[in-house]
């Protein structure tokens, strides 16, 4: 029984000096999924992190939250926005975002890893074309 792939495969078969090979994917180890997926998260984390805090310094640098402050005493004397947006609530809501995207970046590399191992039963897998140069 030949695949779409190996047909593609045949047909591309032109001589090169470089020694070609294709191989074909055909199983992703889930815990190695899993670490390299949350190594990713941690990178996101730290990206949404440090994000956070520099949008909120340019933005405090810039004095956009007293004129917000500004605009919402026009409506309300008793609001006072730099009272629920200060650096600290800033920083601890980031964390919170950025350990929630932790725990689900990382189940999504679960499932991932998950999903194309069963659909290799159904597809064969992935070729992959490598070459020496």
């Amino acid at each position: 029984m030949s695949t779409v792939a190996d047909k593609l495969a045949k047909k591309s078969s032109s001589k090169t000096s470089a020694k070609q090979v294709r191989l074909r994917l055909v199983y992703v180890d889930f815990w190695s999924a899993v670490k390299l997926s949350f190594l990713a998260a941690v990178a996101l984390a730290i990206v949404t992190i440090v994000g956070a805090f520099l949008v909120f310094m340019v933005l405090q640098t810039t004095g956009m939250i007293t004129r917000l402050d500004d605009l919402f005493k026009a409506f309300d004397d008793n609001f006072v926005l730099s009272d629920y947006i200060g650096l600290s609530q800033v920083m601890a809501f980031s964390a919170i975002v950025a350990i929630l995207n932790l725990i689900v970046v990382t189940v999504l590399g679960a499932v991932v890893a998950g999903i194309y191992n069963l659909m290799v039963k159904v597809t064969g897998g992935l070729l992959v074309g490598f070459t020496s140069n």
